[in-house]
């Protein structure tokens, strides 16, 4: 048999030996972008499992179908980077992992499915360890706690431990893991919890710490958030009355006055981001159905997407300072599509009007929640407050203004895409 020396300090490098090390129940890391908190995680789970032979490990995230795309990707180049891929069979189409020589598996579910989380079980060893990744998206303590409970018994090796493993970047003050693993007076007792950034990634190259240290001077607000992993501080929103919270897209449809779309143009530095609401006039509220926020997408690519996403027959209200762009999708084939009529205060008005309802938000549209829960009030040099909106985390929710007009106008939009009807 030829043995691997993997040198686990070269290998994960600074500010995790603790993390790394720890046995505590909760085990929690809150990070900026690029502090390799997911890598580093991955690579302690292979390593961990491999170590010990008791050890089976449930993988979570909100929505099932991000789950192949993202923590197992990151789990696989663990393996590959641990140099242990002969030792590990992988299945793409559940996806699961198996460690050949004991049978010991890492599951992957989605909190979208709640019956295939009530039946997990293990053939070797015990079910002890969960990860959620991406714990930002789980929008209520009850949820994480139905998971929790599946994690417990017991095995007889002196060195068996239970763990609850949570990654995620900290967006708003206002979310629950704030209160249960951050705030001294509330948190969980039996909890270890660290706060990552960029700089603990040696591996970042000189372009990405540049663009990092350059949001110090160009947004500071947004670099405490990206960079320094600090929470997204809630005073002053713009849009206050809101919640996140699923409902029956059938049934809200069907009380709907109107269901209209925004979209908002970017490239490089800006996503192109695309809203669909039911608006319900009576109950003065608006529900955030779907979303679509990606950077780098041409008029092509964006017809593409909002086709496959069912809404190339729906009305939709764009950006009017790119009508060339309006033009060429209207060309490719989103035939409803027409430019939001902005003038002076646009902004301002749309923004007093929207105030006027309560938003209720799907907790698959991740993107509108970050923006709602940092989308703040200008403050002069002084620190005061000002009457104007930040311009930052507001690219949806200049799209939500577009799809808004035709509220604003009186204008019935009862047109239902595949994509309101989740189809």
């Amino acid at each position: 048999m030829i043995e691997n020396v993997i040198n686990i300090h070269e290998l994960i490098g600074k500010g995790y030996n603790r993390f790394w090390h720890n046995k505590q129940f909760y085990r929690v890391v809150k990070g900026s972008r690029g502090s390799k908190k997911s890598k580093t995680t991955a690579l302690n789970f292979i390593y961990r499992m491999m170590e010990h032979s008791w050890a089976n490990l449930l993988v979570i995230r909100r929505y099932s179908n991000t789950l192949r795309q993202s923590v197992y990707t990151d789990l696989k180049w663990a393996i590959n980077r641990l140099g242990v891929a002969s030792l590990w069979r992988t299945n793409d189409s559940l996806p699961e992992l198996t460690y050949i020589p004991t049978g010991q598996k890492i599951i992957f579910r989605g909190l979208d499915d709640p019956l295939k989380l009530t039946s997990i079980t293990v053939d070797n060893g015990s079910l002890c360890w969960a990860w959620f990744e991406e714990a930002y998206e789980i929008e209520s303590e009850e949820k994480f706690r139905t998971v929790v409970e599946s994690i417990r018994g017991s095995f007889p090796d002196p060195d068996y431990f239970k763990q609850i493993t949570i990654t995620f970047n900290p967006w708003s003050e206002r979310h629950w893991l704030k209160r249960v693993f951050f705030d001294e007076d509330t948190r969980e007792d039996d909890c270890f919890a660290i706060t990552t950034t960029f700089r603990c990634n040696e591996w970042l190259d000189d372009g990405d710490r540049a663009r990092y240290e350059s949001l110090y001077r160009t947004n500071p607000r947004r670099a405490r958030i990206v960079c320094d992993g600090d929470w997204g501080v809630a005073d002053g929103l713009v849009y206050e009355r809101f919640r996140v919270a699923e409902f029956d897209r059938l049934d809200v449809l069907k009380r709907a006055t109107a269901v209209t779309n925004g979209l908002d143009f970017g490239y490089t530095h800006d996503p192109t981001a695309f809203v669909s609401v039911a608006v319900d006039e009576p109950n003065k509220r608006i529900y955030i159905m779907d979303e679509l926020y990606k950077r780098g997408m041409s008029n092509k690519a964006i017809y593409d997407e909002l086709s496959r996403m069912g809404y190339s027959k729906s009305p939709i209200i764009a950006d009017s300072a790119e009508p060339k762009s309006i033009d060429e999708l209207k060309a490719l084939g989103l035939q409803r599509i027409k430019g939001a009529a902005k003038g002076k205060d646009s902004i301002m008005h749309g923004i007093q009007f929207i105030q006027g309802y309560e938003i209720v938000i799907d907790p698959r549209c991740v993107n509108f929640i970050t923006e709602i829960n940092n989308y703040t009030w200008s403050k002069d040099k002084d620190g005061n407050t000002i009457n104007r909106p930040i311009d930052e985390f507001n690219h949806i929710l200049d799209a939500l203004r577009y799809a808004m007009e035709a509220i604003r106008n009186h204008k019935r939009l009862r047109t239902l895409s595949a994509g309101a009807l989740g189809l």
